[in-house]
């Protein structure tokens, strides 16, 4: 039995200004040209990764993040609607109830190999924390990056199994945002 690895991505930058468009229902905004940048970045680091296998949510802004990296490390990529954006009224518990059966899917998948699920700041917020990440720590990253995420856009945080836990760590930030890691 191998210790699987996985890869919590959130999407790359959108085009925030598309204030016409729901952004938590689909199609939702689409990538900037600076997104599609990050986006390649991405790609490369999962490729080093050995990522094979990738879900995403059905917006937009993830599945351009998810073409562009499966692309790359030539795979297909598996939309799952419970890794869609966090609704405005959607209740935690809500949330955690969709997630959970895909993580528990990716999981038995990464026993094969490293596998990524790209989806949204609040959704990966709240894997961080079911998996072991203290609130102190899921704060601290929100204060760094943009719109209160634990993470920036096309950034990835790696959960490998670490006995009966995870280990956590944001594994891949976008050279666009590495400075703020060390402010």
């Amino acid at each position: 039995m191998t210790n699987p690895t996985l890869y919590l991505i959130r999407h790359a930058t959108p085009d925030w200004s598309r204030t016409d468009i729901p952004y938590h229902i689909p199609p939702g905004p689409s990538l900037t040209p600076q997104g599609e940048e990050e986006a390649r970045e991405l790609a490369r680091f999962l490729n080093e990764a050995g990522v094979g296998r990738l879900y995403s949510s059905p917006l937009e802004r993830c599945l351009s993040t998810a073409h562009i990296a499966a692309e790359q490390i030539g795979s297909t990529v598996e939309v799952d609607s419970g890794l869609t954006e966090w609704a405005p009224n959607e209740k935690s518990e809500v949330v955690h109830a969709r997630l959970w059966p895909i993580w528990e899917r990716a999981v038995a998948a990464a026993e094969s190999g490293p596998v990524a699920l790209i989806t949204h700041g609040g959704p990966i917020a709240l894997l961080l924390a079911e998996l072991g990440l203290t609130p102190e720590a899921i704060n601290h990253y929100k204060r760094i990056f943009d719109r209160n995420n634990p993470l920036p856009p096309a950034g990835a945080w790696q959960a490998a199994r670490n006995g009966e836990g995870w280990a956590l760590n944001l594994a891949f930030t976008p050279e666009a945002y590495r400075a703020k890691l060390f402010v």
